[in-house]
């Protein structure tokens, strides 16, 4: 293995130390990785926008710093990659969509400009779905992310791009976001560590509408140690987000010879409800047997919550309809079909659908909650198979159809319901090669915990050090 690939598999706290210990340049690193980037994604399309120029003068500005002896943040010259849902000044910012495409934005994002302020180096945007409204990464305005693993299939969305850049080299960390599962299902199906913080852990904003309280900011990444130390840069209350959480009592330390033995987990291969492909089935099976193997007491149920399908399609959908019906008159060619179907539906619920539907989050809240009152944690697959054609769909999963996107995802936008810290971890491959994850839910704001969990996964089932061709 050469420099160049010893750099594109680095983790971030590696390159962070070596380039402290000035045994790497930020130049360096940058220069390594963009020259990778050239190579690779024409063939992935993980990037948007590759920013060369401003990515090498904020190097060799990280650079100059550590020559001067400055204060050096946790991220100092470590790059990182946005979602190109959120804005970061100077670059375009296009949310996925025709109606964007020329849009360039003159503000980074909160979340952006802490990693910025940490000392981290932007080296451009990441594709997504046209306002992250699905699980694939293709649009109107560029090519479909491609997944690392096998070409012809989906990365995933809708933080597809950033799951794909981690995966691929293509840099050690990356800013992802999750309204219904785009951190975890992308992570699962490429193979990379994803975590959903806890609602408001990491403000959200710019934002439409600040009270829906689905979304969440979340790190995108090869190990947990360098998820935790991405969050604990990004977290903490921010006035562009109403709903954002203080950080004073908030830590993201990995304690690595954590003991987990006598937490109380359950395991469910399908909530009751969800069909799951007979190999995730089996190898998420195995993955949930690894923390018996830790101590902890793990309980298979499907005593659960009643299925959410019904109501969550009713937000989901509803909401989409209403934020862009003006814009779907004004163009309709610049709306992507699986967008258009989704708004058609939604645009025929009423008011009282969705107030009723609104209700039914509630319920669902106190069940969820009252279940978990007996569980320190939950585990689930992320995704109920493989990653799938990347211009293609899934029509069915172990035999029952899935005629909607929501029956696919229906292990993870539960979650974004009732704003637990959730988390995707590899635990091994499909007969075709395709990454499998398993899903490590903790309750209410115990993110510390979901990080614990997955560290110790980790530890036993390591999974770093096992990459795609590139």
């Amino acid at each position: 293995m050469n420099v160049q690939d010893d750099l594109k598999w680095t983790t971030a706290i590696d390159l962070a130390a070596q380039i402290r210990r000035r045994d790497l340049s930020p130049v360096e690193v940058c220069q390594a990785l963009l020259d990778h980037i050239d190579r690779v994604d024409e063939t992935i399309h993980a990037f948007v926008t590759v920013d060369h120029e401003g990515a090498l003068k904020a190097a060799n500005e990280a650079e100059a710093a550590i020559q001067r002896g400055d204060a050096l943040g946790p991220l100092h010259g470590v790059p990182v990659s946005i979602k190109d849902l959120f804005p970061v000044a100077g670059l375009p910012t296009t949310l996925g969509s025709k109606f964007f495409e020329d849009n360039i934005t003159d503000f980074d994002a909160p979340a952006a400009k802490r990693l910025r302020e940490a000392g981290a180096v932007i080296l451009g945007k990441t594709n997504t779905p046209a306002f992250g409204h699905k699980d694939m990464s293709d649009n109107l305005i560029t090519e479909a992310t491609r997944n690392p693993w096998k070409l012809d299939r989906t990365a995933g969305g809708s933080s597809g791009g950033a799951a794909a850049a981690v995966a691929a080299g293509m840099g050690p960390i990356a800013l992802g976001s999750d309204g219904a599962g785009s951190i975890r299902i992308p992570a699962a199906l490429c193979g990379i560590y994803g975590l959903k913080p806890s609602f408001g852990r990491v403000p959200y904003a710019p934002n439409t509408d600040y009270w829906a309280s689905r979304s969440h900011i979340g790190p995108m990444t090869r190990t947990v140690d360098d998820a935790a130390l991405m969050l604990e840069v990004m977290a903490g209350a921010h006035p562009a987000d109403p709903l954002s959480l203080d950080s004073d009592s908030f830590s993201c330390s990995i304690n690595s010879q954590m003991d987990l033995s006598g937490l109380r987990v359950a395991w469910s291969p399908d909530l009751g409800y969800a069909p799951v492909d007979s190999q995730v089935r089996t190898l998420t099976a195995a993955a949930a047997r690894k923390f018996e193997e830790m101590g902890c007491h793990v309980e298979e149920t499907r005593s659960f919550w009643p299925d959410p399908f019904e109501w969550h399609q009713v937000l989901y959908e509803g909401t989409l309809a209403a934020k862009n019906a003006d814009r779907a008159a004004e163009r309709p060619d610049w709306i992507d079909r699986s967008m258009a179907e989704a708004m058609e539906r939604g645009s025929h619920y009423t008011l009282v659908d969705y107030a009723q539907a609104l209700e039914e989050r509630s319920a669902f809240y106190e069940q969820a909650t009252a279940f978990m009152s007996n569980y320190d944690l939950l585990l689930t697959p992320a995704m109920p198979c493989g990653a799938w054609q990347y211009d293609g769909t899934v029509q069915e999963i172990d035999g029952q159809p899935t005629p909607a996107m929501l029956h696919r995802l229906q292990f993870v936008y539960p979650m974004n319901a009732t704003g637990w810290p959730a988390a995707t971890v590899p635990c091994g491959f499909t007969s075709d090669g395709l990454p499998v994850g398993l899903q490590i839910i903790a309750p209410w704001r115990q993110d510390e915990l979901c990080l614990q969990a997955s560290a110790a996964y980790e530890r036993v089932a390591p999974w770093h050090g096992i990459y795609p061709e590139s």
